[in-house]
């Protein structure tokens, strides 16, 4: 094992310019999981990538405001460069095989992922929306212990985390 022996001023010039640029999350099905993270969500899809020979896709999603004009490398360079995005990647076929039966969440044994986390102005408002859309809870925002946090989860079972950034500190540090 090797020790890390740098400063952390030459840690910070080593690291510039790095960005925590994406989660991937394998889906079964485009369709419903597109329309969950746009819809529900309201993330926008901001790049699509097909690989025909490897038989997958990739689908880049995000709350970007504005996309760039140009061409696809143009745009997809600036897709690899955006913060905090979600990558769904679609195993061709997966879709269509009742013998799938999907993706380990994390949230079962033997656990190891956990969940993404989305922050919103409100989270009762926004739980009443997704309650609209049969979402399925994990947990509402008044169940167990900490109040005004809420667990949803997207169609292949991943968990997402609704937070908003007054309710999360008042959790941590009180009110």
């Amino acid at each position: 094992m090797s020790s890390y022996n740098e400063s952390p001023e030459q840690i910070e010039q080593a690291t510039k310019g790095y960005v925590m640029q994406q989660t991937m999350l394998r889906i079964k099905d485009p369709k419903p999981s597109l329309e969950f993270y746009q819809n529900v969500l309201g993330m926008k899809l901001l790049g699509k990538y097909d690989f025909p020979e490897m038989k997958f896709t990739l689908y880049f999603l995000g709350y970007e405001p504005e996309q760039p004009q140009g061409d696809d490398k143009t745009k997809a360079k600036w897709v690899f460069g955006r913060p905090a995005l979600i990558e769904l990647t679609h195993n061709w076929g997966t879709e269509d095989d009742d013998s799938f039966e999907g993706y380990h969440s994390g949230n079962q044994e033997p656990k190891g992922f956990g969940h993404i986390g989305i922050s919103v102005p409100d989270v009762y408002a926004a739980s009443e929306r997704f309650a609209k859309y049969d979402v399925e809870f994990v947990k509402k925002p008044d169940d167990g212990s900490m109040k005004g946090l809420a667990f949803i989860k997207d169609p292949d079972g991943y968990w997402i985390e609704i937070l908003s950034p007054e309710g999360i500190t008042d959790i941590i540090f009180g009110k």
